[in-house]
């Protein structure tokens, strides 16, 4: 599976979600701008001593994601609170792309508006925002895998 942050802000946030990529055998993509250096404490504290078993990507920004990534094996699926169709509703297959959004905006409004039908959300009541970017990124990943089998997990 790969994992896409979208110009993530906040470095703990990156380093727990490169720990879950590294546990899971996922790919992580990271899309400039950063909101932090990647020799930030706090990123590497998050991550702990798993970064030596992650597959990290950068990219300077999406149009360069897309023009690497695009028309490889994989599907497209843009997390975000706007997405008409639950995470659990669509099938996930091995190299699929998880896109998430950074933590103040989420994804460009002109991405979701071009692919509404690959927009998934996770259900929560209306009255809070968002949940945090690990947490969600965890949740969906996992539901991917599981969907799949845990193939390659133990």
């Amino acid at each position: 599976m790969n994992v896409v942050l979208v110009e993530p802000e906040i470095p703990q946030n990156t380093g727990n979600i490169a720990r879950t990529c590294a546990v899971t055998g996922s790919r992580l993509h990271l899309v400039k701008p950063l909101g932090f250096s990647t020799e930030d404490r706090y990123l590497k504290r998050a991550g702990l001593d798993y970064w030596k078993y992650v597959d990290i990507s950068y990219y300077e920004n999406l149009d360069e994601f897309f023009d690497k990534n695009r028309g490889v094996n994989g599907n497209f699926f843009y997390a975000t609170t706007k997405g008409k169709r639950y995470y659990t509703e669509v099938h996930y297959s091995m190299g699929d792309y998880l896109v998430f959004g950074k933590e103040t905006g989420g994804l460009p409004e002109e991405l979701l508006h071009s692919s509404p039908e690959r927009c998934i959300r996770i259900p929560m009541v209306r009255h809070v925002r968002s949940l945090n970017l690990g947490n969600s990124v965890a949740i969906i990943l996992y539901h991917a895998l599981y969907s799949q089998g845990f193939p390659e997990m133990s």
